[in-house]
């Protein structure tokens, strides 16, 4: 028996209470570890789960799941010891038809966590020592291979929940990381557990249910979507900044009395982030033409930025709002009421409120892109970007002819923001009915979580190549202008930058910066308040 993980300050201590989405993306990074917690109460209230099952098995009382078969065969009775034990362990053998990408190690850490988090509730009739068990597997650094196509997201994740039941039992394949400056590796099950001295779990009556019929794969990647969506937000303010000091934009488009007039909370947080950035002062009393600016409005792509960030921070608080209600929740079927003394039949592992959360992301961070995206068309083009070479290169005079500075970049932004805008359509509206009409009104969740990431991981690369755009432009324009005349928090922020990417002069291929940015971006590298500092003082841990 695993021996669950001492409490400590460094450990997240799981007794059935609520967990937030920071604490969970924690723990699937690898921040944090967890814990059962060791009162008396709730060790009780888990285990009276499986004592009341047994009782009515006793009393030879139906449970679906547990006396019947699954899904539509739920009209077939099981019988006798023997099969009862076998039921789910053909639970998950028969759900063993994953296929395409396996999850990464983060996002199958997440699926684990998210799924103890929902047993925790002590409603799904299972005992301490399978929680005691998922613990291991955490603290372990010990993780399901999990393929992540075959859910429709009702009854829940079961395909590729399945790879985590199975995993429990000694079955299929695990990620193993060989050494701390190692990568994990995929090793069989059996083979791990032996060399740990562990035995294979035997799954009790509605286990094997209580590990699949959920909505763990669709919480945990809808966990991780949001958390890059917050930080791509901020960054996308970051670089609207930029580019707006590049272009020598208004200012004055982002004022806090205008946007008193539209009080959408978020909307007025973006203009207050690029008031700051930007460093100016508060509007005059009579709208006029900034100095040094031949338009009295800008073009959409700036102006308009906090309009379109804006819907991104507006929307996260009613994200959260589902993402953690859910987290938080018992998303199996049937589940056990100790109080009551009753079996509950539902629907609860029906993801609708995930797909909706990723379905409206996936829409609004593919917003970002095309924001983006046209910023960085209006820095490379010479009719628009009041003076600054064109495409940004940084050749002399002399080599203009032969370099062309962002011009292949901003072709592969357009390029990836097209992608992004073509995977917004919406999963939960494409409902399949599956499994003999039994489950005729599915949630897609899953697919939509997976849609999300995909569109995120667009994004990004168009946030890395204007950003990259951005900052060679700012420094064009201090440049043209014989001084830095660089805010401060935007000259610290390019300053951190330079220490990961070089000015671009003579052209050179970009893929290497463009892939370091990315991966700054996913670590959320950069952190915004202490920019202005420069150099590695900005940068998050």
């Amino acid at each position: 028996m695993p021996q669950p993980v001492t409490a400590s300050s460094s450990a997240l201590i799981l007794e059935g209470r609520e967990i937030s989405l920071e604490q969970l993306i924690d723990v699937a990074e690898g921040r944090l570890e967890v814990c059962l917690s060791d009162d008396p109460i709730f060790r009780a209230r888990i285990e009276a789960g499986p004592a009341l099952l047994e009782r009515l098995l006793e009393e030879e009382g139906v449970v679906y799941g547990v006396t019947t078969g699954y899904g539509d065969s739920v009209t077939r009775a099981v019988q006798g010891a023997e099969d009862l034990e076998a039921l789910p362990r053909h639970l998950y053998t028969f759900h063993g038809c994953g296929m395409g990408a396996n999850l990464d190690v983060v996002s199958s850490r997440a699926v684990v966590m998210v799924r103890l988090i929902s047993l925790c509730r002590g409603v799904s009739g299972v005992s301490v020592a399978l929680l005691e068990r998922l613990t291991w597997l955490l603290n372990h650094d010990i993780l399901p291979r999990i393929p992540e196509e075959g859910s429709v997201g009702a009854s829940g994740d079961l395909t590729p929940l399945s790879y985590v039941a199975a995993v429990l039992c000694g079955e299929r394949e695990v990620w193993v990381r060989p050494s701390a400056d190692q990568p994990h590796a995929l090793r069989p099950t059996a083979e791990v557990f032996t060399e740990h001295g562990l035995a294979p779990y035997v799954l009790r009556p509605k286990e094997g249910l209580a590990l699949m019929n959920g909505t763990a794969v669709m919480t945990a990647l809808a966990a991780l979507a949001f958390s890059r969506t917050t930080y791509l937000s901020r960054l996308s303010s970051r670089i609207t900044a930029l580019v707006v000091q590049a272009l020598e934009g208004n200012p004055y488009h982002f004022d806090a009395d205008l946007f008193a007039a539209k009080p959408h909370p978020g909307q007025a947080r973006v203009a207050q982030w690029l008031r700051d950035d930007l460093a100016h002062p508060a509007a005059p009393e009579v709208d006029a033409t900034p100095i040094n600016s031949p338009r009295l409005q800008d073009r959409y792509s700036t102006r308009c930025a906090p309009h379109v960030i804006g819907v991104v921070e507006d929307s996260l608080d009613w994200w959260r709002r589902f993402l953690e209600t859910e987290l938080n929740s018992a998303n199996d079927n049937p589940l056990i009421d100790v109080d009551a003394g009753k079996i509950l039949h539902g629907g609860h592992f029906y993801g609708g409120h995930v797909a909706m959360v990723m379905d409206s992301l996936k829409i609004a961070v593919a917003n970002l892109a095309d924001l983006l995206d046209r910023q960085l068309a209006l820095l490379v083009d010479s009719r628009y970007n009041r003076g600054l070479p064109s495409n940004l290169s940084g050749a002399t005079p002399e080599r203009a002819a032969l370099n062309h500075g962002y011009k292949a970049v901003q072709i592969g932004a357009s390029a990836w923001t097209a992608e992004a805008l073509k995977q917004t359509m919406p999963a939960s509206v494409f409902s399949r009915s599956t499994e003999c009409h039994n489950q005729d009104k599915v949630s897609m969740g899953t697919i939509a979580a997976r849609d999300a990431l995909r569109v995120l991981t667009l994004v990004e690369q168009v946030a890395a190549a204007t950003l990259h755009a951005a900052i060679q432009g700012t420094e064009q324009r201090a440049a043209l202008a014989g001084d830095s005349g660089t805010p401060p928090v935007l000259a610290g922020f390019v300053e951190m930058l330079r220490h990961d990417i070089a000015r671009l002069e003579e052209d050179r291929g970009l893929e290497a910066d463009l892939r370091l940015l990315c991966a700054r971006i996913r670590e959320r590298h950069w952190s915004f308040e202490l920019a202005a500092v420069g150099g590695a003082e900005g940068a998050q841990a």
